[in-house]
């Protein structure tokens, strides 16, 4: 007889509207210029996503310079450099910038305070795409990154009097939280954005793992080892005192030993990673378990992003 277990299912989860948009981009594009379609970096942070994508007719690059000049190439969600689509008209290529609107919007602001004559910060991870995209858009030197509250305390502004600071849009909420007080207590002057850049998508997955990861022996996030979101859902669901958090790409990585004899296992999705793969993973604990299905509902989601006008017209 098989041992029951409670999965309990946190929603909001999964694709986010940015995700989702990119995503029919490169498909569109492939629609109607035909494959092959270049896109400069993993369209979003996702081996299952990439790997359907690239089936279909997506040719996956790191740079613009690998890309022929008589193809279409599209820029991927997390968003790019300036000089990247400058690069592209240079070259008279026909480009589609598919960043996620919500990225686009850290940038815009970004360029407004560097026209006021602001220094910005960025709170940020170095590396990460996001990061390399919005620190892109100014000349080097004036975007000054921090990545802990203890960067706060040592980096060097030109004028503490004359700053402002932007958020790389899927971190930690809480994390984030701290940076931001220790910004405003080094620098008082420091202006901040009217809303939060943290994106409504990281910050309503990360309140489902907040109410979930009480009820949880266990909590599995599917996605992937680059997802920076999904990454944070892992640190979340252990600060919120759940004792085993672990990232998960797919069914095949559950560690089975490492669970042993518990009763209650949570599940969410970073906002990369397709409902496909979530469901895989609840018919691999149906496959072992009797399993009672529970969701954890902290938000209704209902944003949706156009895309690119480009794309809506004929060939």
């Amino acid at each position: 007889m098989t041992k029951p277990l409670t999965l309990y299912l946190a929603a909001p989860r999964g694709f986010c509207a940015g995700v989702d948009r990119a995503i029919k981009i490169v498909e569109m594009a492939i629609e109607k210029w035909g494959a092959p379609v270049y896109v400069r970096h993993e369209i979003v942070h996702n081996k299952y996503v990439v790997d359907d994508l690239r089936e279909k007719g997506a040719v996956f690059v790191e740079e613009l310079d690998e890309c022929p000049e008589d193809r279409p190439v599209i820029f991927s969600a997390h968003g790019v450099p300036k000089s990247v689509p400058a690069a592209a008209v240079a070259r008279e290529m026909v480009f589609v910038d598919a960043t996620c609107p919500l990225v686009s919007k850290v940038h815009i602001e970004a360029a407004r305070h560097a026209e006021n004559g602001l220094q910005m910060i960025m709170i940020g991870h170095a590396g990460h795409p996001e990061t390399i995209g919005t620190m892109g858009q100014l000349p080097e030197g004036e975007v000054l990154l921090v990545e802990t509250v203890e960067d706060v305390a040592t980096i060097e502004v030109r004028d503490a009097e004359r700053l402002a600071f932007v958020t790389q849009t899927t971190l930690s909420v809480d994390d984030t939280a701290d940076i931001v007080a220790a910004l405003h207590t080094r620098f008082p002057a420091i202006v901040g954005p009217h809303k939060e850049d943290i994106c409504y998508a990281t910050t309503n997955r990360q309140e489902a793992v907040k109410a979930m990861a009480p009820k949880c022996e266990a909590m599995l996030v599917v996605g992937a080892p680059n997802s920076s979101n999904s990454k944070r859902l892992v640190e979340v669901g252990s600060r919120a005192g759940c004792a085993y958090s672990q990232l998960v790409q797919r069914a095949e990585d559950i560690d089975w030993r490492a669970l042993g004899d518990i009763t209650t296992v949570g599940i969410t999705a970073g906002a990369s990673a397709p409902e496909v793969l979530i469901n895989e993973v609840v018919d691999a604990f149906r496959a072992r378990f009797d399993v009672t299905v529970e969701q954890v509902v902290t938000a209704e989601e209902n944003v949706e992003f156009k895309v690119p006008r480009v794309l809506r017209e004929p060939a």
